[in-house]
């Protein structure tokens, strides 16, 4: 299975593309879109072609983006939402499934610590996909999401089997 995860951002909007077969795990690729200017129309029309791009470039078969957490600033919050919309929705045109992960659930996941900082989180994305060069931390935020994903969509499977 190739997963894609997304790390939403409007100025860097993080991702990385695993293949996961049973329990290995194999980076393919990873790295940021950006985005800058004032108007926020063609910051959000930039990450739908890149990243549309990306889908293209990978094809992977599934993915899954980060939940966003709820901060004291509404205007960054909503922008941060809708750099999000762009990425659930650039997977769904793919018509690929798309699952979604709290920040503390990937980080307890990959780190085994809900509240582990982005050094933890490279550190122990470094360690599960040996030799990838990881383009920052967003990139790695993403791996993190992707390897999140391929550990949960294992389980009912596992279920599954096991009925």
């Amino acid at each position: 299975m190739r997963v894609l995860g997304i790390d939403p951002g409007l100025r860097n909007l993080g991702w990385g593309v695993i293949d996961v077969d049973g329990s290995r795990l194999r980076h393919v690729a990873n790295g940021v879109c950006t985005s800058a200017g004032p108007a926020l129309a063609p910051r959000l029309l930039s990450l739908h072609h890149q990243l549309t791009e990306i889908l293209r470039t990978y094809a992977p078969q599934v993915a899954a983006v980060e939940q966003t957490f709820v901060n004291k600033d509404a205007v960054a919050t909503l922008k941060l939402g809708q750099a999000r919309a762009i990425a659930l929705l650039v997977p769904a045109q793919f018509g690929l499934e798309v699952g979604e992960y709290a920040p503390n659930k990937v980080k307890k996941t990959v780190v085994g610590v809900g509240h582990a900082d982005k050094g933890q989180v490279l550190h122990m994305v470094q360690m599960q996909l040996k030799g990838a060069l990881i383009n920052g931390p967003d990139a790695a935020d993403a791996l993190a999401i992707a390897i999140c994903h391929a550990h949960h969509a294992r389980v009912p499977a596992l279920r599954e089997m096991r009925a």
